[in-house]
Order: structure tokens, then sequence, then C-alpha cells
């Protein structure tokens, strides 16, 4: 998609902290980080949020999964970590392309909310 920020990251139009890439994800740092640790999950085939992951084949949606504990052991987060990835605008999704939070590096707090 020629207008979002992630693909346009993906391509390397936009400078980013990469941290780890496969065929299928790119990794890189949250430019406002919400732990010592935080570090975005993105495919790399556009499609804008979980609420349409239909639009992945299995292989691509697993691969990104994998890619969250693959970030987690690069980044030594040996006593645990969070995942989250926000849907649409009361889940307050700030870009249209699906992403995954890997948030750890301190004992988070037990709300979710």
């Amino acid at each position: 998609m020629e207008n979002c920020l992630f693909c346009k990251i993906i391509a390397g139009d936009i400078p980013s902290a990469k941290v780890y890439e496969d065929e299928n994800t790119f990794a890189f740092r949250d430019i406002a980080p919400q732990a010592p640790t935080h570090v975005l999950v993105v495919p790399k085939k556009h499609v804008s949020s979980v609420a349409a992951c239909d639009e992945l084949d299995d292989q691509t949606l697993a691969a990104c999964l994998k890619a969250c504990k693959k970030v987690s052991e690069l980044e030594g987060l040996t006593n645990g970590f969070r995942v989250v990835s926000n849907c649409g605008e009361d889940g307050c999704q700030s870009v249209p392309h699906l992403h995954f939070h890997v948030l750890g590096g301190r004992k988070l707090t037990d709300s979710m909310a």
C-alpha cells in the first residue's frame, strides 16, 4: 500500500531501528516506547489489522507470532513479555497495518485497559 507508514518502513523508504527480519515479517523498535523493550512486528504483506487477518495466508500469520518469540529471545526477555495488537479506532490502532507490540524489560502492570 503506497501511503502506509509501515509499508514504507519495510521498503526502506523510511528509516527504522530494525531488530529482526525474515521472508514474511519485519520487526523494528517503536519510536514512542511504552516499556524498556518495545518492538513492533509486522507482516511484509499489507493487511490493515487483526480484523482483516483472513487476507493473510496461515504461514504468514504464524510467522508473525514466531517473529514475536524471536524478538523476545534477541532482546533477552527471559522473564516474560507481552504481545499486543490494537485493532480499529476503539482499540486505539494508530497505523492501519497489522502489527504486534512486543513489550518487556520490566514487570508490566496487571491492567490491560
